[in-house]
């Protein structure tokens, strides 16, 4: 998704170690009134949004040119011709990395809420570049699933998250200004990265280049130093949850604190349930073009020597399409921003159904020029389709959720495509097989606005069930570290 499934700031997740989240706090006013808390718009934040950008890109950047290490690690093995499920085998390297970034996401979050961002970025950051470097003393298929999928997946997801989060601290009224320059940021290091792997990969080999790689996720260690907390932690709501923890019978506490960090009651909304099932289904074949579209260039069109430019041009048109989509989702409002994604979802299935019908390199480019756009719109408009659906209040933990359940669809769609290359010998079913999932999941998401329209009529013809949800204050189990009890209230 080149920087696929990519979860915003507006998240609302806050700063562990006990600090409110910018914007969340407060500080005494000169009448001795709380003051609510105004970011700093800028000074080192804007380190900050380096550090971010160049976590996205190096993370997505490698993980998007898994394509190209897909056929190092096969020409790596050498067993061809030996072992007929080699793709299959193989493609499960990159798609349970990918995968790995979106299973741990509710747990990455729980993390972000105790230990804060910067530790638990440094930390995912070192486990990525420990997976990465691993991988490079290895030939073992099967040690690879651990090292780079296993490893390397998770630590993506932990030195990720914290990334996008962190930018709430220092930005409110530029935060879209902040967002756009780390996406922005990001591509001048993921775009470029397909070709300066397939010109470094010939020359050094499959080993080295997971050392070189490494050294991104080494550098980015030393920049999640920089997610610095700029609110201290307030004592008053830390004395008053003891006080309350006291009082409550051993059982009671964890209960509380289960509810406190793994709340399901976004999964109460029917529109929210829908929404989910939508995007979970239309993954499945997410992946696909990204593993399998150099291999495909390179057995059909043989004379072709630059199908690198594929990858570049995928995460170019991600890029520009984060930047638009964002501005666009503004002016669209209510759930019609779901709309987008609909679009998004269909177009890229029929995209995907039109690669084995391309005649020439130039026609494959096309669609990797609108693929990359679809990838790019559907992905920004995640965090503003969930706050419209469950409301700030449950926004992080909605996305963090649906993250988790597109883990299992993306992951199993790769291995899924590479069996049926193996089987059929040729790359077109798997991407007949990519394009289905998308429009499925398209249809399913154009049901969300009219059932919400539908939900909204009944609950204006019962104006007693109304009156009493207005005024009924329904918490969310126990507040999130950081969370302002104004923000309690749907």
């Amino acid at each position: 998704m080149a920087q696929r499934g990519e979860k915003g700031p507006a998240a609302g997740e806050g700063e562990g170690e006990g600090e409110p989240r910018a914007g969340a706090g407060a500080e005494q006013g000169p009448s001795g009134a709380a003051a609510p808390f105004q970011p700093p718009e800028g000074g080192f934040g804007w380190v900050v949004v380096f550090a971010a950008a160049w976590c996205n890109g190096s993370i997505f950047g490698i993980h998007n040119s898994f394509g190209i290490l897909y056929m190092m690690l096969q020409s790596d093995l050498g067993e061809g011709e030996k072992d007929p499920a080699l793709e299959f085998k193989t493609a499960w390297v990159g798609s349970l990395a990918m995968g790995m970034i979106f299973f741990c996401s509710p747990i990455v979050s729980i993390f972000t809420d105790r230990i804060g961002c910067r530790t638990t970025a440094a930390s995912g950051a070192a486990i990525a570049f420990i997976g990465l470097l691993s991988s490079s003393f290895t030939k073992s298929l099967e040690v690879r699933y651990f090292t780079y999928g296993i490893l390397f997946g998770c630590g993506s997801s932990f030195a990720f998250q914290p990334s996008l989060v962190i930018l709430g601290h220092y930005f409110k009224r530029r935060l879209g200004l902040a967002n756009g320059i780390v996406a922005g940021g990001s591509c001048l290091i993921s775009v470029p990265l397909p070709f300066f792997l397939k010109m470094v990969g010939k020359a050094i080999g499959l080993a080295h280049t997971f050392q070189v790689l490494s050294a991104l996720m080494l550098i980015q260690i030393f920049l999640s130093l920089t997610y610095r907390p700029i609110l201290p932690p307030s004592c008053d709501s830390q004395h008053d949850g003891q006080d309350k923890l006291g009082s409550r019978s051993m059982r009671q506490q964890c209960w509380s604190q289960t509810r406190k960090y793994f709340n399901l009651r976004v999964f109460r909304r029917k529109t929210y349930r829908i929404w989910a099932f939508g995007i979970a289904t239309a993954v499945l074949g997410y992946l696909v073009p990204y593993m399998n579209l150099v291999k495909y260039v390179e057995k059909r069109f043989q004379e072709t020597k630059k199908d690198w430019i594929l990858l570049v041009c995928l995460g170019a048109m991600s890029g520009l399409g984060r930047l638009v989509s964002g501005r666009i989702g503004d002016c669209i409002p209510g759930l019609k921003k779901i709309y987008l994604q609909v679009a998004s979802f269909v177009l890229l299935g029929l995209l995907c159904m039109m690669i084995p019908q391309c005649q020439g390199f130039e026609g494959v480019i096309v669609i990797c020029l609108f693929l990359g756009l679809c990838d790019g719109f559907f992905t920004t408009i995640m965090a503003p389709i969930a706050f419209e659906l469950v409301g700030p209040m449950q926004a992080s933990q909605a996305i963090g959720y649906l993250m988790g359940l597109m883990a299992v669809p993306m992951t199993a769609g790769t291995p899924i495509a590479g069996y049926l290359n193996d089987y059929f010998g040729n790359y077109d079913a798997a991407f007949y097989f990519a394009g289905v999932p998308p429009i499925i999941g398209g249809l399913v998401l154009s049901v969300v606005p009219l059932v919400h329209q539908r939900m909204l009529k009944k609950q204006r013809l019962d104006s007693g069930k109304d009156k009493m949800l207005v005024s009924e204050a329904v918490v969310n189990g126990e507040l999130l570290p950081g969370c302002p009890a104004s923000e309690a209230h749907m």
